[in-house]
This record gives structure tokens, C-alpha cells and sequence, in this order.
């Protein structure tokens, strides 16, 4: 994650929080400076019993939401600095143009930073 010239205030680690197909996952935590690198696998997995159609499956994904979260380690909880957030299917099957690499393995998206990220 880059964020060019920007100088953390607050020291404590960071973590990418994951939701998707209704289940959390995070990485490990990474130091407060950028360029910051998630050098890790989330895995999801989810059955869907009672689509036999990828048409359908694809229209259900497009009901769903994937949302990200760039997390600072702040007490109390942990603050929210940046997010993103888009339908599951155009998260797991972005447009190729927007994809670099092997089978988009590799995407840039750009996040929207929190308010309380100055």
C-alpha cells in the first residue's frame, strides 16, 4: 500500500481487514511506514448449494460486498485509516484492464481515506 509523503503520527502497526462472502479475515500486522507490504494469502471459502447456474452465482455476487480495511493498532480498538468496498463480483473477477499480471493476481484499487486520516 503506498500513500506518497505521508508520515504516520501514530507508530503502532497496521493491518489489512478483509471481508468477504460474509467472512472476516486479516493479515499479520506490518510497521507504520509506507510503502506498507501484505506479503500473504487470505483464503475464503464458501459453498453455494443451491445455484447450479454461474449466471446466478455472478447475480449474487453482485449483491454482496467486498470491503477492505487499511486498520492502524490505536487503543482502544484500532483505527479505520482508509477503505474500500465494491460488489464481490466485480472484486473477484475485476475487468482485465485493470489487472496486471498473472490472472489479476496483481490489481491496484485505490482506497478512500477515513476522516480521521489526515
Amino acid at each position: 500500500i503506498t500513500c506518497p509523503g505521508v508520515l504516520l503520527k501514530d507508530k503502532q502497526e497496521l493491518y489489512l481487514g478483509v471481508f468477504v462472502l460474509g467472512q472476516y479475515n486479516k493479515t499479520e500486522c506490518v510497521p507504520a511506514v509506507f510503502p506498507l507490504f501484505f506479503q500473504e494469502r487470505l483464503v475464503f471459502e464458501k459453498a453455494f448449494a443451491n445455484i447450479v447456474d454461474p449466471g446466478d452465482l455472478m447475480k449474487l455476487l453482485e449483491f454482496d460486498t467486498a470491503v477492505l480495511e487499511l486498520i492502524q493498532l490505536v487503543p482502544p480498538v484500532g483505527k479505520v485509516l482508509a477503505t474500500y468496498e465494491e460488489n464481490t463480483r466485480d472484486f473477484l473477477f475485476p475487468d482485465p484492464k485493470l489487472t496486471h499480471g498473472h490472472r489479476g493476481l496483481v490489481r491496484e484499487i485505490l482506497m478512500k481515506r477515513s476522516p480521521s486520516f489526515t
